[in-house]
Order: C-alpha cells, then sequence, then structure tokens
C-alpha cells in the first residue's frame, strides 16, 4: 500500500501534463465540431437534397466507425498517403473534431427542428432574408438550447481523448501506462489516471451547465 501511494506520489505531476495534452485534444476537436457541425445542421434542414444526401453519408460514416479504426485509417492511411506530417496530438484532435461533426450535427439539427416554423416565416413578412433569418434569429436559440447536448458530447470526446494512447499522444493515458510498466503499481495509477479524467468530465459538465443557467431566459423555452 506504501508503495503505491509512494508511486502515485511521485509520477502525479508528469501524468497531470498529460492532462493539458488531454484537455487541448478535447478542446480542438469540439472546436471542430461547432465549427462544421452548425452548418452541416443548416444544410440539413434548410439545403438541397442533394445537401441533406451527402451530409447523412458523412454523419452515417463518422457515426459508424468505431474511433480507433477512424485513429488508423486517417493517421497510418490517409495522412501518410497524402504525405501529411501531423503529430499525434493533432491527428487526434482532428479525428476526434471529424467525428463530432456528425454528432454535434445532430444535436444542432434537433435543435432547430425544434423551433417554430412560423419563425422563419415571419422573418420573411419583415423583408428579411433566409440567410439572415438563420443566422439572426433561428442560430442563436439553437446554441442557447444545445448546451445540455453539448455537455454530453463534451464528456464522449473526453473519454475518447484517451483512444489517443495508440498514436502515441502523451496525454493522460500514455503517461500513467508508460508510468506503470516501470513501476508495477498498476492498480493505483490507473485509479489516478480514472479520478483525473471523472475531475476533467465533471468541471467541463459543471461550465457548461453553469453557462446553460446563464443564458437561460426566463418562460422561454425551445
Amino acid at each position: 500500500m506504501l508503495e503505491s501511494l509512494i508511486a502515485v506520489k511521485d509520477a502525479l505531476p508528469y501524468i497531470l501534463q498529460g492532462s493539458l495534452v488531454t484537455v487541448a485534444i478535447v478542446l480542438g476537436a469540439m472546436l471542430i465540431g461547432l465549427a462544421l457541425g452548425l452548418p452541416m445542421a443548416v444544410g440539413q434542414v434548410y439545403g438541397t437534397r442533394l445537401i441533406r444526401y451527402l451530409a447523412a453519408v458523412y454523419v452515417w460514416f463518422f457515426r459508424g466507425v468505431p474511433v480507433l479504426v477512424l485513429f488508423f485509417l486517417f493517421y497510418f492511411g490517409l495522412f501518410n498517403a497524402l504525405n501529411l506530417n501531423l503529430s499525434s496530438i493533432v491527428t487526434a484532435a482532428l479525428v476526434l473534431g471529424l467525428r463530432g461533426v456528425a454528432y454535434q450535427s445532430q444535436i444542432f439539427r434537433g435543435g432547430i427542428e425544434a423551433l417554430p416554423r412560423g419563425q422563419l416565416m415571419a422573418a420573411r413578412s419583415l423583408g428579411m432574408t433566409d440567410t439572415r433569418a438563420i443566422l439572426f434569429i433561428i442560430l442563436p436559440q439553437v446554441l442557447r438550447t444545445s448546451i445540455p447536448g453539448w455537455a454530453n458530447e463534451y464528456s464522449i470526446v473526453l473519454k475518447d481523448s484517451a483512444i489517443a494512447f495508440v498514436l502515441g499522444a502523451p496525454e493522460i493515458l500514455s503517461r500513467t501506462h508508460f508510468v506503470a510498466s516501470r513501476t508495477y503499481e498498476h492498480f493505483a495509477l490507473y485509479l489516478t489516471a480514472g479520478i483525473i479524467y471523472f475531475c476533467l468530465t465533471w468541471a467541463g459538465v459543471h461550465l457548461l451547465h453553469r453557462l446553460e443557467k446563464k443564458l437561460y431566459i426566463p418562460g422561454y423555452s425551445s
């Protein structure tokens, strides 16, 4: 027991440095998912048949293929074929982000479809174009009501970021495995890693819940 506590104490600063890498991967993936998922959701609701079909194929592919397979497919396959020398951290954030686009687009699409359809018609009657109505009326409401779904997506991406271990990214799990393979204190060290993941999950979800309450409009519901 004492040896385990000593191993955890000595390794904790090293493992916590990996948490910075994990947070960078997660934030990068979430921002990619937001930047591309929102336009994809708009295209799925208001786009042409071709746009809706292409978006559906994208969502089907990235939601149907395991994360581990996506990592290998992009890191050792596509990026290698294109001679792109991307680091394991960038690759992990990019792949998780592209996968997040598929999930976040469905979160935002549900938020759009939950709004009363009369809002767009009312905007047209006031002389607004569809583009301006979507940008200034529809999307602000969707972003507000989609925060709970975004919090759930954050926790999923955070846990999936551990799979970046197979690419050699120096994140939490990779550093924990490195220390455990040399000290043989596997239980204590992996338990410590689990606690760190739990704390990161709680902190991120808590911040998003606080943001949700701050943006809440009394008497408003989608």
